[in-house]
């Protein structure tokens, strides 16, 4: 017996594709992601978009001698020691540091098996990211790119940077269908190039996609980039990937061709799961290089709460 999973359901879901208006109304999802955790001080995804990577602190710039009304908290008393007269610390606002987003809506992406496809998910966590960014006074732009094309919106401290990053988005992810063009193997690395270029020293990057074509050319440019800026990599799976479904005759579709895999081979299910977990692990490898964090996301996954969970496990790792 085959199973066939309807195409039409699918869509009527919503998994297959999003639209502008769905990206927009992550902004909502931004402004009550405090909800996610019991407080701020220990929201995870407050901390990921904030002090751990880019958040603007303040930073020592002189002392002075104290004048009535300054904060007693603020005398520098080594100083004051020093010289018999009380000074105090200023401080001024650290500098803020760009947000610039790569979204990934290559052919590789168009695939899930139940609740999202890749390239949904993508584009979601790209909004979120974006809107949280943009609540936080930081600029935010960003590269939606393809197997074949990139489009850029550099970093911008306004709505109508983030409208346009999504328009760009949702642009993309309704055009995966209609692509018959051969794939292009080093589509990551040439977003990565571009990321060189349009970004300044002291962004912070995210990078947003399945990796798949992490190659030699892409890794070059990826260690060049993080020399200056801080990466932070979300490595977004379909469970499908990870491992073949329950033994039977399936059939399957990229939405143009159809085709039938049988899933009850032991020795073809066992090298399908380890293709997956070495080539996890590379790109897991390569991260560490780096010493940037490599969230793990599921198309399955409740948004919001497993990118504050991931992030958790790595902030308890690194204490």
């Amino acid at each position: 017996m085959s199973r066939k999973l309807s195409h039409h359901q699918f869509l009527a879901k919503g998994g297959a594709y999003t639209d502008i208006k769905a990206l927009i109304q992550f902004r909502h999802a931004a402004k009550e992601i405090d909800s996610v955790t019991i407080s701020r001080s220990s929201n995870p995804m407050a901390g990921l978009l904030s002090s751990n990577f880019r958040g603007r602190g303040i930073d020592f710039a002189e002392v002075r001698i104290y004048e009535p009304g300054d904060d007693v908290r603020s005398i520098d008393w080594k100083v004051t020691a020093r010289t018999q007269i009380p000074y105090t610390k200023l401080f001024q606002e650290e500098k803020e540091r760009p947000v610039l987003i790569l979204v990934d809506q290559s052919q590789s992406m168009f695939f899930g098996s139940r609740k999202a496809f890749k390239s949904v998910v993508a584009a979601q966590l790209a909004s979120l990211i974006a809107w949280i960014s943009l609540d936080n006074g930081d600029r935010v732009g960003g590269i939606v790119f393809s197997d074949i094309h990139h489009r850029e919106v550099r970093p911008r401290r306004n709505k109508h940077a983030v409208l346009r990053l999504l328009h760009e988005i949702a642009d993309f992810n309704n055009r995966l269908i209609k692509s018959d063009h051969p794939q292009n193997e080093n589509y990551l690395a040439d977003a990565i190039i571009n990321a060189r270029r349009v970004s300044k020293h002291g962004s912070t990057i995210f990078i947003i996609s399945d990796f798949k074509h992490l190659n030699a050319d892409a890794l070059l440019h990826l260690r060049q980039l993080s020399r200056h800026n801080d990466i932070i990599g979300l490595h977004v799976s379909d469970n499908m990937e990870k491992e073949l479904p329950i033994p039977d005759l399936y059939t399957i579709t990229n939405g143009e061709q159809r085709v039938q895999i049988d899933t009850a081979n032991t020795k073809e299910r066992k090298n399908y799961q380890n293709a997956f977990i070495n080539k996890l692990a590379q790109v897991q490898t390569e991260f560490s290089k780096l010493k940037s964090p490599l969230f793990e996301l599921s198309t399955e996954d409740e948004l919001v709460q497993s990118l504050a969970s991931a992030y958790y496990n790595y902030s308890m790792v690194k204490r």
